[in-house]
């Protein structure tokens, strides 16, 4: 049995739809960024370690926020991703500004990680039960060759003003046979949900349909794994100005090598983030009712 675990954070998006760092905005009644809720359900789930992928310009305003309130209560890293973090041999357009995706990040952070671990957004509220679902299959089930993905029910990841995309999750036997990305999803007025596939088609969607929301669960192993198929992605993408290597594409073709299977984990809570500016007041709003709930206490930490 596994006992030692990581939290991996991505925390490194450069915020553009928002108009700034969403990661370090403060929502909760205390100020409490959606990274130190998420935090705060680790310690309590049993993780023992935090480690950020953040860009070189964070650093300061990083180290003011975290590193201070956390030095004491669990093991805090961070590592770099920057556009310019590639093998020697391959030539970078010089017009390149734009990181190169998650999996990217995620390979930043191969000296750091040698655990199994648990991916998640850093501008996403996750809850405790996801982190208590995840923790225990890091520590009971994770190997090289079964990693995992928390989903979530559609009904419980829907936005209440709009449409939204997520990936809708087929499983068979509860291990994911794929993601499919479904887009302009929305509950009508006769309260059935509807979404699109990327070609227009209309489907129908259940309010149990499990969903994923980038909540993966992976073994260290994972970095062999990454560095191999980043090497043949930049073969395949030269003098790239845009081109992402990207977690889902890169655990969809794991999959469909049958390297490794994922176990489709299930969480009961509700997931709720931050895109643009307008999702603020709606993001404080449910926190603060959580807290009222007392689900949260009024500060995370004293």
């Amino acid at each position: 049995m596994n006992k030692n675990i990581s939290l991996f954070v991505l925390a490194a998006g450069m915020g553009s739809r928002y108009g700034g760092l969403k990661q370090m905005e403060g929502f909760g009644p205390s100020g409490e960024t959606l990274i130190d809720y998420s935090i705060y359900d680790a310690i309590n789930a049993g993780f023992e370690k935090v480690v950020f992928v953040i860009r070189p310009d964070m650093e300061e305003i990083f180290n003011e926020m975290f590193m201070t309130r956390y030095k004491d209560r669990i093991d805090l890293q961070y590592v770099f991703q920057s556009v310019d973090k590639i093998p020697r041999w391959y030539k970078l357009n010089p017009e390149r500004v734009k990181p190169w995706g998650t999996g990217h990040a995620l390979l930043m952070a191969k000296d750091a990680i040698k655990e199994p671990a648990l991916i998640i957004n850093g501008d996403d509220f996750y809850g405790s039960d996801a982190f208590k679902v995840s923790a225990k299959f890091l520590k009971e089930e994770c190997s090289e060759k079964t990693y995992g993905i928390t989903t979530y029910k559609l009904k419980n990841v829907l936005s209440e003003n709009g449409t939204v995309k997520r990936g809708l999750c087929k499983e068979k036997d509860g291990y994911l046979e794929s993601i499919e990305e479904l887009f302009e999803i929305k509950r009508e007025e006769d309260g059935k949900i509807y979404g699109e596939r990327v070609d227009g088609e209309k489907v129908e969607l259940k309010d149990d349909d499990f969903i994923s929301m980038n909540m993966f669960e992976v073994h260290p192993s994972v970095f062999s794994t990454l560095e191999e198929k980043f090497e043949k992605f930049l073969e395949e993408h030269p003098d790239s100005l845009t081109d992402e290597f990207l977690l889902p594409t890169i655990f969809d073709n794991m999959i469909s090598n049958k390297e490794v299977e994922f176990k489709v984990l299930q969480s009961d809570g509700k997931w709720f983030g931050v895109t643009y500016k307008e999702d603020a007041p709606i993001v404080r709003e449910k926190l603060q009712k959580l807290v009222d709930d007392g689900v949260y206490p009024e500060k995370l930490f004293e």
